[in-house]
């Protein structure tokens, strides 16, 4: 038989109401009760009522969470960590995730989130880039909002994305000390705030370097950003100018499908051309040779979104404003010095 709250407020040896309080996480109840309390629910592996919780605290304990379809059913496994992220954050402060998908061309009255129909969150977190039709119907719900790797052009949004700026930098510093000066840049979806703070990021290393910006060695025409993608964009490249030496990807699904077009036209990873991605996903360590890359800590990007929501929902106070999560830099074997000639 499952323990009750009458079991726990026993071995704690304090009254039901000092239970429900401590479950409630109010404020006016000593360490030492607190500890007592939380105690005997650990011991006894008590679990209370999510509704009679949330009645009592006029919320539903859930936050909603959206992905694009194409985001989700991609081969790469970013957003599956990020949102792992906010699985594991949410616990600690007792809350669900519910995870919902749209499509990327969602309108007003067509494949709503459940959720925000039948008002079943406290609110919500927007992962990736997100339908303008989506942050318009939500503004509409009175929900906190967070997204996450993404911010709204217009408006004033709360927001938690990686360091995209200094992560470019670092990619193409990484290069520039190798001693390589004519490197490319692949990207694609020019419209992603992501994509601009990246480009950006690889001009200022080359401007500080003192390397003039080739615009010929610039390739961000694609539609999408996966592995085809970077096939794709490493094609037009090659088209264009076979003058450079290494290249920097958006994201490391563009550099992997750079790859093996390089490969296919008989230049060698990285004796011939050096590639630097984006992201640091699983499959970096399983090509040959290794991706070099920029690791972006994704449950840190979810953890963090549900650590604003949270305070969002309890101070009542819609928060705007961006967090940066740092990126670091994971040398591998697909950056070498400059070949000399």
């Amino acid at each position: 038989m499952s323990p009750t709250i009458k079991d726990v407020a026993k071995k704690a040896g304090v009254s039901l109401s000092t239970v429900s309080l401590v479950i409630n996480q109010k404020e006016n109840i000593s360490p030492e009760t607190r500890r007592k309390v939380e105690q005997a629910i650990a011991e006894l592996n008590y679990h209370p009522r999510r509704n009679a919780r949330g009645l009592a605290a006029k919320r539903t304990y859930n936050i909603g969470f959206v992905l694009t379809e194409d985001h989700f059913s991609r081969a790469e496994p970013f957003y599956t960590k990020v949102f792992l992220g906010t699985e594991f954050e949410a616990r600690q402060f007792h809350y669900y995730i519910l995870l919902t998908t749209v499509p990327k061309n969602f309108r007003e009255g067509s494949h709503v989130p459940r959720f925000l129909l039948e008002k079943n969150v406290d609110g919500v977190i927007m992962s990736g880039k997100v339908p303008q039709a989506l942050i318009e119907y939500t503004k509409k719900c009175n929900v906190p909002v967070v997204y996450v790797d993404f911010y709204p052009p217009r408006g004033k949004y709360s927001c938690v994305t990686m360091d995209n700026e200094s992560g470019g930098y670092m990619a193409v510093e990484h290069l520039i000390q190798l001693g390589h000066r004519r490197i490319a840049f692949l990207g694609g979806d020019r419209t992603h705030p992501s994509l601009k703070e990246r480009l950006e990021g690889y001009k200022k290393a080359l401007t500080e370097n003192k390397i003039a910006v080739d615009e010929k060695l610039i390739v961000i025409d694609e539609p999408e950003t996966g592995f085809t993608n970077g096939y794709e964009a490493a094609k037009k490249l090659l088209k264009t100018t076979r003058n450079f030496t290494a290249v920097f990807a958006f994201n490391d699904a563009m550099a992997i499908g750079c790859i093996k077009y390089l490969k296919e036209n008989n230049l060698k990873i990285p004796k011939d051309i050096s590639v630097v991605g984006f992201d640091d996903i699983e499959q970096d360590i399983m090509i040959d040779p290794q991706l070099t890359t920029i690791r972006v800590f994704k449950e840190e990007l979810g953890a963090v979104a549900v650590r604003r929501m949270v305070e969002m929902i309890e101070s009542k106070n819609f928060l705007s404003g961006r967090v940066q999560v740092p990126v670091e830099l994971v040398v591998r074997k697909s950056t070498a010095p400059v070949a000399k000639k």
